[in-house]
């Protein structure tokens, strides 16, 4: 294999470290903002289970987002995953929790424009409404767990500290399966780009399993995902669990399952193909934002807690991040078509 291939796919393990430092470290956030967990402890669970959901369950979303744009040249996907990695760099160093997906959607459009080619306008805006569903599914979700884990939290009546222990359990439980939802959903943004230029070749492992080409890629992602967990979540893990609203243990709980479960309804196809037969609306299977689920659902406690949970969101928080939300897409398009420029124009690159 030509060593040249992984300087073009350094872009996507960058864009995978920048997910890490700012998406991934969202499904520990409230966690390691409410004490419950130690930041170590949670970083090592997120990035394993995160590797295995990326691998074994990551191809529904990438699907959905490659309608939008088939870059089938190495050097386009890497100057569109190096655009959306440093949008989401730029926003991680302000402590921001923005959307990586926002990023790359933002880059894909960017390199629609230099390429002279439609962005299909009915994909991109049911892209656009997902960004819509997310945190109001995870406000809703939230809500409704918050009200049925009070419910068993009066019938049983458990003693404070089997209450608090049962929490800390339930937190790292819900942590682990969030990541790997968070694998699933969200690791189409790193990788996606380079599904259609893939280097790698089918790899045989134990008996009849092949590690495919795309899992190949993913697994490459997961790790540099995992090593942004380590090195550089902290700070937007305290934005989220810490600084938007004070969280109690339990509304720590619930907010980690609610953001699990919005991830799952945007990565499952089982899901999908069971509304389908049920004559149901048909579920987009696109990487959605997992910072804006986390942060729906802390909305949505705060709200179910009336005027008193108002109050203690704060808003000046929610407003910051909300700019940041509309500024990423715009500034990961001019970004991209900027570099797409350079690339052609000074490095001689064939980008499309």
């Amino acid at each position: 294999m030509d060593p040249t291939i992984f300087i073009f796919l350094s872009s996507g393990l960058f864009l995978g470290w920048s997910l890490g430092a700012n998406d991934a470290a969202n499904v520990f956030g409230t966690a390691v903002g409410s004490r419950m967990v130690r930041f170590g402890t949670a970083a090592l669970i997120c990035s394993v289970c995160l590797a295995l959901g990326a691998v074994f369950g990551g191809a529904g979303a990438t699907h959905g987002l490659g309608k939008l744009g088939q870059i089938s040249t190495l050097a386009g996907a890497f100057t569109v995953a190096l655009s959306a990695a440093a949008t989401v760099m730029w926003m991680t160093r302000a402590g921001l929790p923005v959307s990586t997906s926002q990023a790359i959607v933002g880059a894909i459009v960017g390199w629609n424009m230099f390429a002279q080619l439609n962005t299909d306008k009915a994909v991109l805006s049911k892209i656009a409404m997902t960004w819509i569903a997310c945190p109001v599914l995870g406000a809703v979700f939230a809500m409704m767990l918050y009200q049925i884990i009070k419910g068993i939290i009066y019938l049983f009546k458990p003693h404070l500290l089997r209450q608090d222990q049962l929490t800390r359990y339930g937190l790292v439980l819900a942590g682990a399966l969030g990541s790997y939802s968070l694998g699933a959903n969200n690791i189409g943004n790193v990788m996606g780009v380079f599904v259609p230029s893939s280097p790698f070749t089918d790899l045989p492992m134990y008996g009849d399993w092949i590690l495919t080409s795309t899992q190949q890629l993913f697994l490459l992602g997961a790790i540099a995902i995992g090593v942004g967990v380590f090195t550089y979540s902290k700070k937007v893990m305290m934005t989220v669990g810490d600084n938007l609203m004070p969280l109690s243990p339990v509304a720590a709980l619930v907010v980690v399952v609610a953001h699990s479960m919005v991830l799952f309804v945007f990565s499952s196809t089982w899901l999908q193909e069971t509304m389908v037969s049920m004559g149901l609306f048909k579920i987009p299977l696109i990487p959605v934002s997992s910072s804006q689920a986390v942060i729906g659902a802390v909305i949505g406690i705060g709200m179910l807690k009336g005027i008193k949970g108002v109050r203690q969101i704060r808003w000046m928080v929610l407003l910051n991040i909300a700019g940041g939300w509309m500024m990423t897409p715009i500034a990961a398009a001019i970004l991209c078509y900027v570099f797409l420029f350079v690339m052609q124009n000074v490095f001689n690159q064939v980008v499309m």
